[in-house]
């Protein structure tokens, strides 16, 4: 078989291997960027008095004091990753994820610099990760797809 064919094979029935694709990377992404930031919560709890240093004097969040942003911030940071990962409220959890992601570039300047942009790139290559996710949907190994109505049922209704 010509290797045109066996590409064209993944793109012919029921594309088996494209869905598992799919599945694995929705998986890795929601794992990955749910590490990230409940990684980033669990250090702020670590050191609350630095944290709400860096609320107060590093970080610029808009329309909210430096405390309430220092609670906010890291209850997000603990509470969102942790439904991304299971996959409850996922489309949810990732919209949510991606505006904390863009609020957290904007709010630190320091990733505006020449110093930070390796920084910045992150937040971009996280955003990108989250902003899939909320398009396509947690997939098939989640809580959402386990606790929606079985097939059947919906035929039924």
């Amino acid at each position: 078989m010509k290797p045109s064919n066996h590409l064209l094979a993944l793109w012919i029935g029921d594309h088996f291997l494209l869905e598992i694709l799919r599945t694995l990377s929705l998986l890795s992404f929601r794992f990955y960027v749910a590490w990230i930031f409940f990684t980033s919560g669990l250090t702020k709890i670590k050191s609350w008095t630095s944290t709400l240093y860096l609320f107060k004097e590093e970080y610029q969040v808009p329309l909210l004091s430096s405390e309430w942003a220092a609670y906010l911030g890291t209850a997000a940071e603990l509470i969102l990753p942790l439904l991304l990962a299971l996959g409850l409220l996922t489309r949810l959890s990732a919209l949510a994820l991606f505006i904390f992601n863009v609020v957290a570039v904007i709010a630190y300047p320091y990733l505006w610099t020449i110093e930070g942009a390796g920084g910045f790139w992150q937040h971009v290559v996280w955003g990108s990760m989250l902003w899939v996710v909320f398009l396509f949907g947690p997939d098939r190994i989640s809580l959402d797809v386990l606790l929606s109505k079985p097939a059947w049922l919906k035929k039924m209704a």
